[in-house]
């Protein structure tokens, strides 16, 4: 917030006060503090789930998130729709289907968009679509795209890879606790 409001002055005030003009004058040099900046507010608010205070931000969480795909849907080769499986999958106001789709839509685009070089990709997808729908073999086959994929074959995201791919095998290793039955849809 602290860099956005440094570009543009009274920011933190207008997005309080009226979000849609205060995203409308930022512009893609913007993308990068909007988008930690949604992610820093979603990871708050999922922290505090008993906090009404705080889920009364999501919109807000959403509206950065959508001003970022608006300026450079591409931002960290998917970045963005990678953040939107677990927004989505969070989302309390939509029917189980329409979830589906569109957290599957969200993995699609960031497969596209990364090449498949993002472990975190999977791991999310795994983690909120594969353990909802009790889909056993689906979250291990996610995880094993996770992990077979080389950190050092992209520098720039290593860090990010070794960290969802440490992710992916504690998952792993924790199957038994996140399915109801061991041998349901697959194993």
């Amino acid at each position: 917030m602290r860099g956005l409001e440094a570009r543009h002055r009274g920011f933190g005030v207008a997005l309080d006060n009226d979000a849609a003009t205060a995203l409308a004058r930022t512009d893609k040099r913007d993308v990068p503090m909007l988008y930690w900046t949604a992610a820093a507010r979603g990871l708050a608010i999922s922290l505090s789930k008993d906090s009404p205070e705080m889920i009364a931000e999501l919109p807000l969480v959403e509206m950065l998130v959508e001003r970022v795909a608006q300026l450079d849907e591409g931002f960290e080769n998917g970045a963005v729709p990678e953040f939107l499986i677990t927004f989505e999958a969070a989302r309390a106001d939509l029917k189980p289907d329409e979830q589906r789709q569109l957290i599957r839509r969200h993995f699609e685009r960031a497969l596209e968009l990364s090449q498949g070089k993002r472990a975190g990709t999977y791991v999310s997808y795994a983690e909120n679509a594969c353990v909802p729908a009790q889909n056993r073999a689906e979250f291990k086959a996610m995880l094993e795209k996770a992990l077979a994929i080389d950190p050092d074959s992209d520098p720039e995201h290593r860090l990010a890879n070794l960290v969802a791919q440490r992710r992916a095998r504690w998952l792993l290793g924790h199957m038994g606790e996140l399915f109801l039955e061991s041998t349901a849809k697959g194993s």
